[in-house]
């Protein structure tokens, strides 16, 4: 069964708590990844990667550098799944 929105921004909160230690409130739709929440590309490949693992989804890597945004990953997550 696909997850909602706000279920993936959930599961992305928690893998960006677990990389970065980040609060989980702090991942929100309009936060940027580099930006707002300071995530450096290291960092990022390891949440693409374990967002993968979560969602069951795959992220090529051309695509990631269009992840800006929180909601930008939330939204590919939602139409990829599955």
């Amino acid at each position: 069964m696909a997850m909602s929105e706000q279920e993936i921004l959930a599961g992305l909160a928690e893998i960006v708590n677990e990389e970065t230690g980040l609060e989980q409130e702090e991942v929100q739709m309009d936060k940027s990844f580099t930006e707002d929440l300071d995530i450096d590309s290291l960092s990022m490949m390891t949440i693409v990667v374990n967002a993968e693992d979560k969602f069951g989804v795959r992220i090529p890597d051309d695509e990631v550098k269009n992840l800006t945004h929180v909601r930008d990953a939330v939204t590919y997550i939602a139409n990829n799944q599955g």
